[in-house]
């Protein structure tokens, strides 16, 4: 919600969803799910045909204003990508560094790499995540590891993030990358 750099993720591509589903960050923290769709959709539904856990409890739906107001006035969207440009250009500069990143993928403020044991045969290196995620701990930075084989290191950067924590952070990560892969840091 807003990360991408568009409201929704879906607006970056040729599609328009019949129905769009929205939870967590539409409340700003505060537990909500919503459902949107093509009124001739939802219009067809009896009432108690479609609910959700977290969905029409009006404080919630009073903090999910207030979130889209935060994000319109703070200009959200436009950090999302701006946030987005600078994890492409220092991520791809670190796999030009490290050949162990097999793959560099994002938008907006969600980024991604992938480690690997052979950048050709983009074998996965799962222990060499652990091993990244283990010393960029030590060094006060939280890593999310993800991906089918476990090797992948996602971020979701906070869109209220300074550019020097940023650097920082990508600091850091490059740090604990070349740490354990005996490359220094």
């Amino acid at each position: 919600f807003g990360r991408t750099g568009r409201m929704f993720a879906v607006e970056h591509s040729r599609v328009t969803p019949d129905l769009l589903v929205t939870s967590k960050s539409l409340g700003g923290g505060f537990p909500l799910g919503a459902v949107t769709g093509r009124a001739e959709l939802l219009d067809a539904l009896k009432p108690g045909e479609l609910g959700a856990t977290f969905g029409g409890h009006p404080v919630a739906c009073a903090t999910a204003l207030a979130t889209i107001e935060v994000i319109e006035r703070d200009g959200l969207l436009a950090r999302a990508t701006a946030i987005g440009e600078t994890l492409r250009r220092l991520f791809t500069a670190m796999a030009e560094r490290h050949d162990c990143i097999g793959e560099v993928r994002g938008i907006g403020a969600m980024y991604a790499i992938e480690l690997v044991s052979d950048r050709l045969a983009k074998r996965p290196a799962p222990k060499l995540v652990d091993a990244v995620i283990a010393t960029a701990r030590e060094r006060s930075l939280l890593l999310l590891r993800a991906g089918l084989y476990g090797n992948v290191i996602r971020t979701l950067v906070p869109l209220v993030i300074t550019d020097e924590q940023l650097a920082r952070g990508l600091d850091i990560l490059d740090e604990a990358i070349a740490a354990n892969t005996g490359r220094g840091g």
